[in-house]
Protein backbone atom coordinates (compact mmCIF):
# COMPACT_ATOMS: atom_id res chain seq x y z
CA UNK A 1 0.00 0.00 0.00
CA UNK A 2 1.28 3.24 -0.96
CA UNK A 3 2.15 6.01 1.86
CA UNK A 4 -0.08 8.67 0.65
CA UNK A 5 -3.09 5.55 0.72
CA UNK A 6 -1.87 4.67 3.85
CA UNK A 7 -2.20 8.64 5.25
CA UNK A 8 -5.34 8.64 3.81
CA UNK A 9 -6.73 5.54 5.42
CA UNK A 10 -5.61 6.66 8.78
CA UNK A 11 -7.37 9.97 8.19
CA UNK A 12 -10.58 8.26 7.77
CA UNK A 13 -10.82 5.98 10.27
CA UNK A 14 -9.75 8.78 12.81
CA UNK A 15 -12.62 10.76 11.07
CA UNK A 16 -14.87 8.05 11.44
CA UNK A 17 -13.83 7.06 15.09
CA UNK A 18 -14.53 11.25 15.68
CA UNK A 19 -18.09 10.84 14.47
CA UNK A 20 -18.69 7.69 16.39
CA UNK A 21 -17.64 9.32 20.08
CA UNK A 22 -19.67 12.30 19.11
CA UNK A 23 -22.71 10.27 18.20
CA UNK A 24 -22.09 8.85 21.36
CA UNK A 25 -22.37 11.77 23.54
CA UNK A 26 -25.23 12.99 21.81
CA UNK A 27 -26.85 10.04 22.60
CA UNK A 28 -26.51 10.18 26.26
CA UNK A 29 -30.14 10.64 28.45
CA UNK A 30 -31.01 13.26 30.95
CA UNK A 31 -32.13 11.99 33.88
CA UNK A 32 -34.78 13.57 36.01
CA UNK A 33 -33.93 13.78 39.74
CA UNK A 34 -35.02 10.16 40.66
CA UNK A 35 -32.72 9.04 37.79
CA UNK A 36 -35.49 8.36 35.06
CA UNK A 37 -34.91 9.31 31.60
CA UNK A 38 -36.55 13.06 30.81
CA UNK A 39 -39.41 12.82 28.24
CA UNK A 40 -40.17 15.44 25.54
CA UNK A 41 -43.24 16.57 25.53
CA UNK A 42 -44.17 16.13 29.61
CA UNK A 43 -44.01 18.73 32.40
CA UNK A 44 -41.00 19.26 34.38
CA UNK A 45 -40.29 21.45 37.48
CA UNK A 46 -36.30 22.98 36.16
CA UNK A 47 -35.10 23.14 39.56
CA UNK A 48 -32.16 25.71 40.61
CA UNK A 49 -29.18 23.73 42.78
CA UNK A 50 -28.94 25.06 46.21
CA UNK A 51 -26.00 26.66 47.42
CA UNK A 52 -24.25 29.55 49.18
CA UNK A 53 -25.04 32.37 47.00
CA UNK A 54 -28.92 30.76 45.40
CA UNK A 55 -31.45 29.81 47.50
CA UNK A 56 -32.43 26.92 45.00
CA UNK A 57 -36.20 28.42 44.22
CA UNK A 58 -38.40 27.84 40.72
CA UNK A 59 -38.38 29.91 37.91
CA UNK A 60 -41.12 31.89 37.08
CA UNK A 61 -42.21 34.95 34.25
CA UNK A 62 -41.38 38.28 35.91
CA UNK A 63 -40.94 41.74 34.53
CA UNK A 64 -37.73 42.85 33.84
CA UNK A 65 -38.23 46.34 33.16
CA UNK A 66 -41.23 48.61 34.67
CA UNK A 67 -41.97 50.13 31.08
CA UNK A 68 -42.06 48.10 28.84
CA UNK A 69 -43.06 45.73 30.73
CA UNK A 70 -43.35 42.99 28.19
CA UNK A 71 -41.62 40.91 27.11
CA UNK A 72 -41.22 38.71 30.43
CA UNK A 73 -38.09 37.50 31.56
CA UNK A 74 -37.26 34.66 33.91
CA UNK A 75 -36.24 35.01 38.21
CA UNK A 76 -36.47 32.51 40.37
CA UNK A 77 -38.92 32.74 43.25
CA UNK A 78 -37.30 34.10 46.54
CA UNK A 79 -38.61 31.09 48.22
CA UNK A 80 -36.71 27.94 48.15
CA UNK A 81 -39.99 26.41 48.81
CA UNK A 82 -41.86 27.34 45.71
CA UNK A 83 -41.32 24.77 42.36
CA UNK A 84 -42.52 27.74 40.16
CA UNK A 85 -43.71 26.91 36.98
CA UNK A 86 -43.59 23.61 34.80
CA UNK A 87 -41.95 23.52 31.18
CA UNK A 88 -41.89 20.84 28.35
CA UNK A 89 -38.99 20.52 26.17
CA UNK A 90 -39.85 19.94 22.41
CA UNK A 91 -37.47 19.45 19.75
CA UNK A 92 -37.33 22.51 16.87
CA UNK A 93 -37.10 19.96 14.09
CA UNK A 94 -39.00 16.62 13.65
CA UNK A 95 -37.40 13.43 14.84
CA UNK A 96 -38.58 9.59 15.93
CA UNK A 97 -37.46 10.84 19.56
CA UNK A 98 -39.10 10.44 22.63
CA UNK A 99 -35.94 11.39 25.36
CA UNK A 100 -34.26 14.42 26.39
CA UNK A 101 -30.64 13.68 25.01
CA UNK A 102 -27.15 15.62 26.45
CA UNK A 103 -26.48 18.82 24.02
CA UNK A 104 -29.34 17.98 21.34
CA UNK A 105 -31.09 21.51 20.89
CA UNK A 106 -34.65 21.85 21.79
CA UNK A 107 -37.11 24.22 22.86
CA UNK A 108 -38.10 24.92 26.67
CA UNK A 109 -41.77 26.13 26.96
CA UNK A 110 -43.66 27.28 29.90
CA UNK A 111 -46.92 25.62 30.93
CA UNK A 112 -50.32 27.49 32.69
CA UNK A 113 -53.68 27.42 31.99
CA UNK A 114 -53.25 31.46 34.02
CA UNK A 115 -51.12 33.90 32.13
CA UNK A 116 -52.66 37.08 32.90
CA UNK A 117 -50.52 39.41 30.88
CA UNK A 118 -47.95 39.58 27.93
CA UNK A 119 -50.66 37.19 26.13
CA UNK A 120 -49.40 38.72 22.43
CA UNK A 121 -45.94 36.18 22.77
CA UNK A 122 -45.82 33.02 22.94
CA UNK A 123 -44.34 31.03 26.60
CA UNK A 124 -41.00 29.52 24.89
CA UNK A 125 -37.68 31.07 25.94
CA UNK A 126 -35.34 32.62 24.37
CA UNK A 127 -32.41 34.86 24.28
CA UNK A 128 -32.63 38.65 23.80
CA UNK A 129 -30.99 39.32 20.39
CA UNK A 130 -32.35 42.66 20.29
CA UNK A 131 -29.98 45.40 19.24
CA UNK A 132 -30.34 47.22 22.82
CA UNK A 133 -29.56 43.48 24.39
CA UNK A 134 -26.28 44.14 27.58
CA UNK A 135 -23.64 41.89 26.66
CA UNK A 136 -25.23 39.17 29.06
CA UNK A 137 -28.36 39.07 27.47
CA UNK A 138 -31.86 38.56 29.22
CA UNK A 139 -33.45 34.81 28.92
CA UNK A 140 -37.04 36.08 27.54
CA UNK A 141 -40.67 34.27 27.03
CA UNK A 142 -41.97 35.16 23.86
CA UNK A 143 -39.85 32.73 21.77
CA UNK A 144 -40.62 31.23 18.20
CA UNK A 145 -39.35 27.68 18.17
CA UNK A 146 -37.86 27.90 14.72
CA UNK A 147 -35.67 30.57 15.79
CA UNK A 148 -31.96 29.38 16.67
CA UNK A 149 -32.37 32.28 19.43
CA UNK A 150 -34.57 30.14 21.59
CA UNK A 151 -32.63 26.65 20.86
CA UNK A 152 -31.36 25.30 23.58
CA UNK A 153 -29.30 22.50 24.96
CA UNK A 154 -28.86 20.71 28.32
CA UNK A 155 -25.39 19.88 29.27
CA UNK A 156 -23.79 17.87 32.18
CA UNK A 157 -22.77 20.44 34.65
CA UNK A 158 -19.29 18.77 35.12
CA UNK A 159 -17.37 17.00 37.88
CA UNK A 160 -18.53 17.59 41.62
CA UNK A 161 -21.64 18.74 40.66
CA UNK A 162 -23.68 16.05 42.00
CA UNK A 163 -26.08 12.89 40.37
CA UNK A 164 -28.27 14.24 37.66
CA UNK A 165 -26.68 17.76 37.62
CA UNK A 166 -26.75 20.28 34.53
CA UNK A 167 -26.84 23.57 33.18
CA UNK A 168 -28.55 24.66 30.15
CA UNK A 169 -26.72 25.90 27.02
CA UNK A 170 -26.75 27.44 23.89
CA UNK A 171 -24.96 28.27 20.49
CA UNK A 172 -23.33 30.89 22.33
CA UNK A 173 -23.27 30.60 25.78
CA UNK A 174 -24.50 29.28 29.31
CA UNK A 175 -27.53 30.36 31.14
CA UNK A 176 -26.90 31.91 34.29
CA UNK A 177 -28.11 34.28 37.25
CA UNK A 178 -27.93 37.81 38.28
CA UNK A 179 -29.22 40.13 40.74
CA UNK A 180 -32.85 41.22 39.05
CA UNK A 181 -34.61 44.22 39.73
CA UNK A 182 -37.22 42.82 42.00
CA UNK A 183 -35.62 42.44 45.40
CA UNK A 184 -32.51 40.95 43.89
CA UNK A 185 -34.23 37.70 42.89
CA UNK A 186 -32.21 35.37 40.40
CA UNK A 187 -33.23 36.71 36.79
CA UNK A 188 -31.52 34.60 34.08
CA UNK A 189 -29.06 35.31 31.69
CA UNK A 190 -26.85 34.01 28.95
CA UNK A 191 -23.07 34.73 30.21
CA UNK A 192 -20.08 33.42 29.67
CA UNK A 193 -18.68 33.54 33.64
CA UNK A 194 -18.51 30.57 35.15
CA UNK A 195 -19.50 31.66 38.45
CA UNK A 196 -22.54 33.30 36.97
CA UNK A 197 -23.53 29.01 35.94
CA UNK A 198 -27.12 28.22 37.04
CA UNK A 199 -26.86 24.23 37.45
CA UNK A 200 -30.33 22.45 37.78
CA UNK A 201 -32.30 19.29 38.12
CA UNK A 202 -35.52 18.61 36.81
CA UNK A 203 -38.25 16.91 38.83
CA UNK A 204 -41.15 15.60 36.90
CA UNK A 205 -44.43 17.11 37.36
CA UNK A 206 -46.37 13.10 38.11
CA UNK A 207 -50.08 14.62 37.01
CA UNK A 208 -52.67 17.12 36.85
CA UNK A 209 -53.03 17.10 40.36
CA UNK A 210 -49.60 17.00 41.16
CA UNK A 211 -48.93 20.22 38.74
CA UNK A 212 -52.25 21.83 39.71
CA UNK A 213 -51.05 21.59 43.63
CA UNK A 214 -47.38 22.49 42.63
CA UNK A 215 -48.41 25.67 40.93
CA UNK A 216 -51.72 27.16 42.30
CA UNK A 217 -50.06 29.36 44.69
CA UNK A 218 -48.24 31.25 41.80
CA UNK A 219 -51.25 30.99 39.32
CA UNK A 220 -54.60 32.10 41.94
CA UNK A 221 -51.59 34.93 42.83
CA UNK A 222 -52.13 35.76 39.40
CA UNK A 223 -48.65 35.61 38.29
CA UNK A 224 -48.06 38.56 39.67
CA UNK A 225 -44.40 39.18 38.17
CA UNK A 226 -42.75 39.77 41.57
CA UNK A 227 -40.69 37.16 42.73
CA UNK A 228 -41.86 37.00 46.01
CA UNK A 229 -44.15 34.42 46.79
Amino acid sequence: MKKTSVVSFLITLMFAASVVCIQGQRQEEVKDSDGNPVKLGEQYFIQPVKTKSNNGGGLVPAATNILPFCPLGITQTLLPYQPGLPVSFKLPYALMETIVKISVALTIEFKSNIWPVCNEFSKFWEVDVSSSAPKEPKILIGGKPQEKNSWFKIDKAGDGAGANTYKLTTLTGTVGATPGVWGGAPQLILTNDDAKTLLVKFKKVDDATTAATSTSRVEKLGLRMFPFY
